[in-house]
C-alpha cells in the first residue's frame, strides 16, 4: 500500500554540498538527479529545500528550480563577515517539521558539516528517521555515526567525477568553514574535523551513446534494473511489483509502460523475466508477484565474459586495463551495453562482481590513480 511508503523531508545546506562536489569530484553545476533517484528508492520527498545565498548559485539556481525544489535564499556575506544564517535556518525549519508534520517519517540532511550531529540525534530523538548525505572528500567523521544511513554522493550511481581520485587516507578540508553560534572566519576556512576513510571513485570516460535498435528496450531495462537493485539493496525483506513501479514513478514521474508497448506493468516484468534481466515468483497478494534477480543469469553470465574477453586483449597488448576507460572498450564491443540492466549501479560495482566470482583480479594502483585490472591466473 501506497501509505508503507517512507515519507521524507529534504533539507540541503547547497553550499556545503555544491562546493564540495566542485573542489572534490569537479562536477559543477551540482547534479541533483542521482540523488532524486536515491531517495526515490527509499520512499516519498514532500519536502524539497535548499537552504544559499543563491547569487552565488546563478546556474544551480535555475536548475535546482526545475527540479521542484524550494530555494530558501539566505545572505552570507553582510559587511564582509560570513554568517552562519543558513546552518541556522535549516535546523530551526527541521526542528518545525518534526513537531508540526507528523507525517514525515524521515529526515534526509545534506550536508558534511559536523555542526549539524546535534540536529542528527535530536530528530532521532524524536523517532525520526535521518539519512545524511555529504561528499565524502569534505565529509566530517563526526557526522555519518549520527545517521541511521549516510549516502556519500560521490558513490551515487550517475555520478560522474571529472577529477581522478587520489591515493586512500588523505582528504583535502571541508569546502565550507565549519559555522559556529557568536563566530565568524573568512571564506574557505578549513574546519578542523577527525580526517575520514577515503574510498576513491573512478573516473569513467564520457561515452557518446550509440544508436541501436534496441535504445528504449535498453532504457527500459535499466530504469526497472537500476531502481530495483536500490530496493533490494535497503529492504529488509522481498520487493513486491507494485512497491517497484512506485519506486519508478519517484524517478520518473512520466513514465509509462505502454510507451514502450506493453499493455500493463507486469507485462513489462514477464517480458523482463522471460529475457533473463529479473526473475518473479509468487508474492503475498495475487497478481502482485515478487521481483528479483535470477543468480547467474545468461545475460549475466554473457556480461561477464564480455568483460573478462576485454580485459584479456588488453592485457595481451601489454597493458593492465584501467577500470576508467574500460566501460568504452565494452561497448566497442556491445554497443548497448549498460551495467544497470544486469542490476548493479555503477561500472565499479559490476567489475567488483566479477572480481567477487574470481573472474578476473582488480586492484588499486596509487601510480594510475585508478583501478588496474588482471585476467584470473
Amino acid at each position: 500500500m501506497a501509505n508503507e511508503d517512507e515519507r521524507i523531508a529534504l533539507l540541503l545546506d547547497y553550499e556545503n554540498l555544491a562546493i564540495g562536489a566542485r573542489d572534490g569530484l569537479g562536477v559543477a553545476p551540482f547534479d541533483f538527479g542521482p540523488l532524486a533517484d536515491a531517495l526515490a528508492e527509499r520512499g516519498r520527498v514532500v519536502v524539497r529545500r535548499a537552504y544559499a545565498d543563491w547569487s552565488a548559485f546563478d546556474e544551480d539556481r535555475r536548475l535546482m528550480a526545475r527540479a521542484q525544489v524550494e530555494l530558501i535564499e539566505i545572505p552570507q556575506r553582510i559587511g564582509g563577515s560570513r554568517k552562519n544564517a543558513a546552518d541556522i535556518k535549516l535546523a530551526v525549519d527541521a526542528i518545525e517539521l518534526a513537531y508540526e508534520r507528523g507525517f514525515v517519517t524521515t529526515f534526509a540532511i545534506g550536508t558534511g558539516d559536523s555542526d549539524f550531529t546535534p540536529l542528527m540525534h535530536k530528530l532521532r530523538e524524536l523517532d525520526k528517521r535521518v539519512i545524511g548525505i555529504g561528499v565524502q572528500d569534505s565529509t566530517s567523521a563526526l557526522l555519518p555515526p549520527a545517521c541511521d544511513e549516510f549516502l556519500f554522493y560521490d558513490r551515487l550511481p550517475g555520478v560522474e567525477p571529472t577529477i581522478e581520485p587520489r591515493p586512500r587516507g588523505r582528504r583535502r578540508g571541508p569546502s565550507k568553514p565549519a559555522s559556529g553560534i557568536g563566530t565568524t572566519a573568512p571564506a574557505g576556512t578549513a574546519a578542523a574535523t577527525p580526517e575520514p576513510v577515503v574510498t576513491p571513485t573512478p573516473v569513467e570516460d564520457p561515452v557518446d551513446e550509440p544508436v541501436v535498435a534496441s535504445t528504449e528496450e535498453r532504457d527500459v531495462a535499466a530504469l526497472v534494473g537500476s531502481t530495483l537493485t536500490g530496493l533490494l539493496r535497503h529492504s529488509d525483506g522481498p520487493v513486491l511489483a507494485s512497491r517497484l513501479k512506485r519506486a519508478i514513478l519517484r524517478k520518473d514521474p512520466t513514465f509509462d509502460e505502454s510507451d514502450h508497448g506493453f499493455r500493463g506493468f507486469g507485462e513489462l516484468l514477464r517480458h523482463l523475466d522471460n529475457q533473463g534481466v529479473l526473475i518473479l515468483t509468487p508474492g503475498s497478494a495475487q497478481g502482485d508477484p515478487e521481483v528479483g534477480f535470477p543468480e547467474d543469469s545468461p545475460a549475466d553470465q554473457d556480461a561477464f565474459a564480455l568483460l573478462v574477453d576485454v580485459v584479456r586483449e588488453l592485457a595481451a597488448a601489454g597493458a593492465a586495463p584501467q577500470l576508467s576507460r574500460l566501460k568504452n572498450q565494452l561497448r566497442k564491443r556491445m554497443p548497448d551495453f549498460d551495467e544497470k540492466r544486469y542490476g548493479f549501479g555503477s561500472f565499479l560495482s559490476f567489475a567488483k562482481a566479477a572480481r567477487t566470482r574470481d573472474l578476473l583480479a582488480m586492484e588499486w594502483n596509487d601510480d594510475a590513480g585508478d583501478y588496474l585490472l588482471h585476467p584470473p591466473g
